[in-house]
C-alpha cells in the first residue's frame, strides 16, 4: 500500500536520492541574516492545508506505489549485483504485486473510481526515477542507490498509511490499509538493515584501498 497527502506525495515525488551537495563560503553578517530571514517569513503566504484525501484518491494512489514499487523491483532483480539486494528486488516485486492484485480486487468489489488528488505527482516521478535507475550502470552505487529509495519509499508509504487510515470511510479499505502496514514496515526495516550492511561494505573497501 502507499503514499501520503500532499507531503507524503511530495516526499515519493523526491524519492530518488541521487543529491548534490553545495558548501558555501560566503560569510554574512548575523545582524542582517536575521533581519533578512524575519522580513522573508513574514512575506511569505501562509500555505493552506491539504485537502483531506478520499477513498478515490487513497485507492488511486495506493494502486499507483504498488505498481511503482513492484517494477522497481523487478529491475532490482535482475540488475542488482549484491545478492541481498537481488533478493529485496524479488521481493518488492512479489508483495507489491500481491498488495495492487488485494487492492484492484477491493475496488472492483465497493464499485470505487480511483481518483489521483489533483496535487499528485508519483506516477511522473516514478517513471523518472526508473528512467535514471535504467540508464544508470550496474554495479555498488546502482545497489545503493536503488536501496536508498527504497527506504525513503517506505518511510513516506507508512506515512501515508497512517493518514490514510484515519481518513478513510469505507470499512474494508480500512481494514486492507491495517493489514498493509506491518508488511510495508517489515520491507522498511530491512531495506534499512541492507542499506547499513552497503554502507560498512564501502567504508572497508575505501580504507582498503588506502596506502
Amino acid at each position: 500500500m502507499s503514499i501520503r497527502p500532499a507531503r507524503g506525495i511530495a516526499l515519493l515525488g523526491a524519492s530518488v536520492l541521487w543529491i548534490a551537495c553545495a558548501k558555501s563560503e560566503n560569510k554574512v553578517d548575523s545582524t542582517a541574516a536575521t533581519t533578512d530571514t524575519t522580513a522573508a517569513a513574514a512575506a511569505t503566504p501562509t500555505t493552506p492545508p491539504a485537502p483531506q484525501l478520499t477513498d478515490v484518491n487513497i485507492v488511486a494512489l495506493v494502486d499507483e506505489a504498488n505498481a511503482a514499487d513492484s517494477a522497481a523491483g523487478q529491475l532490482a532483480a535482475t540488475k542488482g549485483t549484491a545478492a541481498s539486494v537481488k533478493e529485496f528486488g524479488r521481493q518488492m516485486a512479489r508483495d507489491h504485486h500481491e498488495l495492487r492484485k488485494q487492492g484492484l480486487a477491493l475496488v472492483k468489489k465497493q464499485n470505487l473510481t480511483p481518483q489521483p488528488p489533483s496535487n499528485d505527482t508519483l506516477q511522473s516521478s516514478s517513471q523518472k526515477m526508473m528512467d535514471n535507475m535504467k540508464s544508470m550502470a550496474k554495479g555498488a552505487a546502482w545497489d545503493k542507490a536503488y536501496i536508498d529509495n527504497e527506504v525513503a519509499v517506505h518511510q513516506s508509504v507508512l506515512s501515508l498509511l497512517q493518514s490514510a487510515q484515519s481518513a478513510a470511510q469505507d470499512t474494508s479499505l480500512k481494514a486492507l490499509i491495517t493489514k498493509a502496514q506491518p508488511l510495508i514496515q517489515a520491507h522498511l526495516t530491512k531495506a534499512q538493515d541492507i542499506q547499513s550492511k552497503l554502507g560498512s561494505a564501502a567504508t572497508a573497501d575505501t580504507a582498503a584501498k588506502k596506502p
